[in-house]
């Protein structure tokens, strides 16, 4: 009759601890990031009346008489499960679908969450705007002016310091493709200036300098009649006209084959049969490879800058890229069809402002700036574990590692297991108020029945102590 008592009450104390995990639950419905408990029972040691007896001749075997004595707590668990996702449009929210965690740092002391409400600090640093903590991820690094992230390395803070600069760039290399009309007459030079124009195919294309000035570069082809498929090129920086209408080549403009030293600012171009393109040549007889690309050297004075020296200018180098000798594709080619030549591609840039960043599903952030151009500045680290449900928690959302969860894998998105990154979204609860409002009722009929169990036995009690009176 006691042993009834004791089971109640452990069914008690068990099933309102089952109601304090339903109801911090219900509690974070709408908690960003938030997983949900699990509380699992099991029975408690029973006491054994009679042990269980093996069959003899005369008769079969017999089971054990145990009876129990409640029960108890097996586990309250963490539901990872993948919580709904709702899109918020602000660039610092972002959710993980799949596995992993964001990675904060506090000091030295790291924490993982699966909320991504982050934001912005004075100094642009990625944090967390509840607690202050830290983002971790790779900040972008400039080798031989491109933008390389190494996640190979230790994670660091990472910051988005918009409204910083970025530096002007000369143009160094310029693609030309598209075609040239093979049945373009011979150019004249003692033509009219109508004939001249008819027989000149002409194109400009912006560039810039060193110092983020824009300059207009010109280049004009015209067949030759040395011989079947050559055609010349004229090339000027930033040409001017005269009194009369004749382009000048202000700024000292040259071009040539592997040199630019000595040459004059004009070259020439040979087209096989096939209309794709052989070779090139300047005037001093340099000849360029015959496979691959046909590239040519361009040198140009920029106005109003020199070399500490009045006397010596300040000279800009460049590559103009013809294309790759036999394609047909983002290359000069000659067919019979209208003239299309033209530059499509050039890689400098003026000098602009970081105006806004944008966070891809690898995490990688990128920077957009006021100058067109766009530059990888870091990139989100996320953190995987062997057993999650191993993390301890601790308060603001986030986990700390723990004896049983297994040291933090940490990498980019995607990799190894690891989930991929949403901007502009947030993770919301994965609490069901359905399943949780049901399991309530069942504690609660779970509690009550307990209760009753021990309010028979306590009746029990009051018989036996009222046999003598």
């Amino acid at each position: 009759m006691m042993r009834s008592l004791y089971s109640g009450v452990s069914g008690l104390q068990n099933h309102q601890t089952r109601m304090d995990v339903i109801g911090n639950n219900i509690a974070n419905v709408n908690t960003t990031g938030f997983k949900r408990g699990r509380v699992n029972f099991q029975d408690m040691i029973s006491q054994q009346l009679a042990g269980a007896a093996k069959p003899t001749e005369e008769k079969g075997g017999v089971n054990p008489k145990e009876v129990g004595l409640g029960m108890t707590v097996a586990a309250i668990d963490t539901v990872f499960t993948q919580g709904n996702l709702q899109s918020t449009g602000i660039s610092t929210d972002i959710a993980i679908q799949g596995n992993g965690f964001f990675i904060e740092k506090n000091g030295e002391k790291s924490y993982y969450t699966r909320a991504g409400a982050f934001s912005l600090d004075q100094n642009g640093t990625l944090v967390n705007p509840a607690n202050g903590m830290r983002v971790q991820g790779w900040m972008a690094r400039e080798l031989n002016g491109e933008m390389v992230i190494q996640t190979a390395a230790t994670p660091t803070d990472l910051t988005i310091p918009v409204g910083s600069k970025d530096p002007a760039k000369a143009t160094q290399n310029i693609n030309f493709a598209c075609n040239l009309n093979k049945n373009t007459a011979v150019y004249d030079e003692n033509g009219t200036d109508a004939e001249k124009a008819k027989n000149s195919w002409n194109t400009e294309f912006k560039i810039y300098d060193s110092f983020g000035n824009e300059h207009l570069l010109n280049v004009t082809f015209r067949r030759v009649g040395d011989e079947p498929n050559l055609w010349e090129g004229t090339v000027i920086v930033d040409p001017e006209t005269d009194e009369n209408g004749v382009i000048q080549n202000s700024t000292g403009t040259r071009i040539g084959v592997n040199s630019t030293d000595g040459q004059t600012n004009t070259f020439r171009v040979k087209f096989d049969n096939n209309g794709t393109l052989a070779y090139a040549t300047d005037p001093s007889g340099a000849e360029s490879n015959r496979e691959g690309e046909v590239v040519l050297q361009a040198l140009y004075n920029v106005p109003d800058a020199n070399n500490g020296d009045d006397n010596q200018p300040y000279q800009q180098k460049m590559n103009i890229n013809l294309g790759t000798i036999g394609s047909m594709i983002n290359t000069v080619t000659q067919s019979a069809s209208s003239s299309s030549t033209k530059a499509f591609y050039q890689d400098g840039y003026a000098m602009g402002y970081l105006e806004n960043f944008k966070i891809d599903s690898t995490g990688t952030i990128t920077g957009v700036y006021s100058n067109g151009t766009n530059r990888a500045i870091g990139q989100l680290a996320m953190a995987t574990f062997a057993n999650q449900n191993g993390l301890e928690k601790a308060g603001d959302n986030t986990y700390v590692k723990s004896n049983n969860s297994g040291e933090a894998k940490i990498n980019a998105s995607g990799i190894a297991g690891a989930g991929t990154f949403l901007a502009g979204a947030l993770e919301m609860s994965n609490v069901d108020l359905t399943e949780q409002f049901t399991d309530m009722i069942v504690t609660q009929r779970g509690f009550q029945s307990n209760a009753k169990t021990i309010t028979t036995a306590d009746t029990l009690l009051e018989t036996v102590l009222s046999l003598k009176r």
